[in-house]
């Protein structure tokens, strides 16, 4: 076929999803393996899969694990920051506040600036959690960095990071 990419070409450079000896059409789309969504949340399982039973002996979830660390490192944060920072919808991090308030692990507070406004701030029985898993945790990076090389992984940080940082530059302009 004239002008046409060999299938194996087509794979590689993701473009092809389909088609071929088999007769099904080939989708205009790039291969569902090297869809860029699709790689990231396999590369945050592969990660969480190694945090997830840590988490559980401590009895935390994971969501509720990026609140109290996201506030430990911050004292205290307004609702919409708060979300903003731990990659949240606002109603679900009202959820997670609201559990992590029934475990007396965080606490509400009306802004002192702007009483409408909500401001969450981690207890004293929440940072001892902190103080409790932050070991754990950091035990797991170390065992991430010994599989992948510590320089690699600070180098995919920086990639990531800049990565963000030009693909919310684009958002926002």
């Amino acid at each position: 076929m004239i002008g046409r990419p060999a299938r194996a070409e087509r794979i590689a450079d993701g473009r092809a999803n389909g088609g071929g000896a088999s007769g099904a059409p080939t989708l205009p789309m790039r291969a569902f393996s090297r869809s860029l969504p699709m790689q990231l949340l396999r590369a945050r399982e592969a990660v969480m899969r190694r945090f997830r039973p840590m988490l559980r002996r401590h009895s935390v979830t994971e969501q509720q694990w990026r609140v109290i660390r996201a506030l430990v490192e911050s004292e205290a944060a307004d609702i919409g920051a708060l979300a903003e920072r731990c990659s949240f919808l606002p109603a679900s991090l009202t959820r997670i506040v609201d559990t992590l308030e029934r475990k007396k692990l965080v606490a509400r507070r009306a802004h002192a600036a702007d009483q409408r406004r909500v401001v969450v701030e981690v207890t004293a029985s929440g940072r001892r959690l902190f103080q409790s898993v932050a070991p754990h945790s950091e035990t797991r990076y170390r065992e991430i960095a010994a599989l992948v090389g510590a320089e690699r992984l600070e180098a995919f940080y920086a990639m990531l990071d800049e990565f963000i940082e030009r693909l919310e530059t684009r958002r926002s302009s």
